[in-house]
C-alpha cells in the first residue's frame, strides 16, 4: 500500500493547526461528515459493479438514490456546484478551461469564501480536510499556483491541475510536494487514503470534522494499482440499445458520429472499460479502509458518509467514444449512497436530488440554516430520516452546460468547421462551442421527462419520456403535446433564472404550480451561461 509520504515535520504543522484552530470541547460534539467524490463514475452504464466494499459499507448500511443527477455534466463546473451550492449560471464556472472561470482568479473572488466547507470551518466550528482533485485548473500560475489555498481548510492536500495516479504534484498546505512513478509511494488513491487516515489520526478530538477525498478514479489514464491490472479482463462495455447507433433525431454533435464503430473503435472502448473498473478497486479498498478506522476510533456512529461523483460517462452511446459533457441519463445521472446517524440501513429512495444539494445537506447537519445562504440547492436530510413525503418532494431540476471549443477548425477534421474540441482520429467530436445547452430534468408521479434547449443555429430542442425510453431513443419533440412543451420551457426559463430560493419553488408537475400560457416568454429560449469577468 503506497505510503502518504509526509515528513515529521508536516504532521507536527498539522497538529498545531488542527488543536489551535478549535472550539472549547464543553461544545455538544456534532455529527461528523464525509464526502468521497469520484471522478467520471458513472451508474447507468454499470460504474458501481466493482464497488461491492462501497457498497454494502455505505449503501447497505444507509440510503441509496436512485435519481441522482449532476447540474452539469463536466469535471469543473459540477465540483463548483458542489461546493456552492449552485447552478452553474450563479456561479459562472460552465466548462475546465480558465477562461471558462474554472479556479480562475474571478472564481476565487466571487465564489470560494462562500463553499461550504468555508461556512462549516467558520460557523460550526468544523475541523476540515481536503485530500484530492479540487477544479481542473488548480495549480496553475494564472490561478495563484499550488502556493493558493482555498478557504474554509485547516489542512488541504489538493492535486495540482486534472487526474493522475502517478507523476503529479500536490499542494500540502500550499507547499508543492512531487510525486513519481513508484507504486508504494505514489499511486494516489491510495495515497489519499493514507493521508485520510493520518488526518483521523492526528487530528483534533475536541471538534466534529469534515473531510472531503476526492479520488483521480475512475478518471483517464485509468491507470490501476499492480494488484489490479489482470481484473475484468473477459469485461466488455455494456450493449445497450443506445450503443454504437446513429443518433440521427439529436443534435448536430450526435448527428455527426459515425455508424456503426469499426471493430478497432469497439475494442478500444472495452479495454478502456476494463481500465477503468480496474481503477475503481483501489476506490474500493479506501472506502472500506475509512469506515474500518473510523470504527475502530468508535466514531462511525456519529458521521455520516457521502460516496458520490462529478458527472456520469459514456463508452459508445449514440457511437459516441469516450467522454461526459452531454444531456444524456449516462452522462448526467451519477451514484449517491449515504449512511450517518439515524439513516435506516439498506434504503432506496427515488427523490430527484442533484449535487447542488450536496452543500445544503451537509450544512443542515451542520445545523447551519441553509435559507440563509445563497445556495440554489435543498437539504434531503429529512429525506434520508425517512421525514418527507414524495408529494412535498420536488419535481424538476435544471443541467446546464456550455461548450469548450473555440471558434477554430480541427486541423484533422476541417470538414465539420469551426468550434470542435475532444476529437477522435476518426473526426468523431465530444465537445463544440455550440454544444451549449439548458434542460429541464422532471420525475414526478405523472411524469418522467426531460426537456432540452440548445443555444445553436437550430435552436435544436430535444424531449425525451425517460418512462416509455429509458435509452433515450427517441426525441419526441415533434410529437408531444403543445401544452407540456409550453410548461417545459416555461419551467426552463424560470429555471434558468432561477437564484437562491426561487430555484426551489414548485415546478411545472407539481400540484402546487398554475401555469400561465400568458408568461410565455418570446423570441430565442435559452439564456446563455453567465461568465463572471
Amino acid at each position: 500500500m503506497a505510503r502518504s509520504g509526509l515528513r515529521v515535520s508536516d504532521w507536527f504543522f498539522i497538529c498545531v493547526i488542527l488543536v489551535f484552530s478549535g472550539v472549547s470541547a464543553e461544545t455538544n460534539r456534532k455529527p461528523n461528515i464525509v464526502l468521497i467524490l469520484t471522478d467520471d463514475l458513472d451508474v447507468t452504464i454499470g460504474g458501481l459493479s466493482p464497488l461491492n466494499k462501497t457498497k454494502k459499507l455505505i449503501g447497505g448500511a444507509g440510503i441509496s438514490f436512485t435519481n441522482a443527477f449532476v447540474a452539469s455534466p463536466l469535471c469543473c463546473p459540477s465540483r463548483a456546484s458542489i461546493l456552492t451550492g449552485k447552478y452553474p449560471h450563479n456561479h459562472h464556472v460552465i466548462n475546465n478551461t480558465l477562461e471558462g472561470n474554472c479556479s480562475s482568479k474571478a472564481w476565487q473572488k466571487s465564489q470560494e469564501a462562500h463553499t461550504f466547507p468555508a461556512l462549516l470551518k467558520a460557523y460550526a466550528g468544523y475541523q476540515t480536510f481536503f485530500a484530492g482533485k479540487y477544479l481542473n485548473q488548480y495549480g496553475h500560475p494564472a490561478a495563484g499556483g499550488v502556493e493558493h489555498v482555498p478557504p474554509g481548510w485547516n489542512y488541504w492536500v489538493g492535486l495540482e491541475k486534472n487526474s493522475k495516479y502517478y507523476n503529479y504534484t500536490l499542494s500540502v498546505n500550499g507547499v508543492a510536494q512531487k510525486h513519481g512513478a513508484d507504486y508504494s509511494r505514489d499511486y494516489l488513491t491510495d495515497i489519499l487514503a493514507n493521508m485520510s487516515l493520518d488526518f483521523l489520526q492526528y487530528k483534533s478530538s475536541y471538534q466534529p470534522f469534515f473531510m472531503m477525498v476526492s479520488t483521480p478514479a475512475p478518471h483517464s489514464p485509468w491507470t490501476a494499482a499492480p494488484q489490479y491490472q489482470d481484473r475484468f479482463n473477459a469485461t466488455k462495455a455494456p450493449r445497450d440499445p443506445n450503443f454504437n447507433i446513429h443518433g440521427k433525431d439529436k443534435h448536430w454533435l450526435i448527428r455527426q458520429a459515425k455508424t456503426p464503430m469499426i471493430n478497432s473503435s469497439v475494442q478500444f472502448l472495452d479495454d478502456a472499460f476494463r481500465k477503468r473498473w480496474r481503477t475503481l478497486l483501489s476506490v474500493d479498498d479506501l472506502v472500506e479502509r475509512l469506515v474500518t478506522r473510523l470504527e475502530v476510533r468508535g466514531e462511525l456512529d456519529n458521521t455520516y458518509i457521502f460516496f458520490t461523483s462529478d458527472n456520469g460517462y459514456h463508452t459508445g452511446q449514440f457511437s459516441l467514444p469516450l467522454d461526459k459533457r452531454q444531456l444524456y441519463e449516462f452522462d448526467i445521472r451519477v451514484p449517491l449512497m449515504v449512511r450517518g446517524p439515524k439513516i435506516k440501513p439498506n434504503q432506496t429512495s427515488q427523490m430527484l436530488v442533484a449535487n447542488v444539494d450536496l452543500g445544503p445537506t451537509i450544512l443542515d447537519i451542520a445545523s447551519i440554516n441553509v435559507s440563509e445562504t445563497q445556495m440554489d440547492g435543498m437539504s434531503f436530510l429529512n429525506v434520508m430520516e425517512g421525514g418527507v413525503n414524495i408529494s412535498s418532494w420536488r419535481t424538476d431540476l435544471l443541467v446546464e452546460y456550455e461548450g469548450e471549443g473555440r471558434n477554430v477548425s480541427d486541423p484533422a477534421c476541417p470538414l465539420l468547421g469551426p468550434g470542435v474540441t475532444e476529437c477522435f482520429p476518426d473526426c468523431v467530436c465530444e465537445d463544440a462551442y455550440n454544444n451549449t445547452y439548458a434542460c429541464v430534468r422532471t420525475i414526478a408521479p405523472s411524469a418522467n421527462l426531460q426537456y432540452c434547449e440548445f443555444d445553436d443555429s437550430e435552436v435544436f430542442v430535444e424531449v425525451y419520456n425517460i418512462t416509455a425510453d429509458p435509452y433515450q431513443l427517441t426525441n419526441i419533440a415533434k410529437t408531444i403535446d403543445k401544452e407540456v412543451l409550453e410548461k417545459m420551457n416555461h419551467r426552463l426559463m424560470m429555471l434558468q433564472s432561477c437564484s437562491g430560493q426561487s430555484c426551489r419553488t414548485p415546478g411545472a408537475y407539481d400540484a402546487r404550480f398554475k401555469f400561465d400560457p400568458r408568461q410565455m416568454f418570446s423570441g430565442r429560449r435559452l439564456i446563455r451561461l453567465r461568465q463572471a469577468k
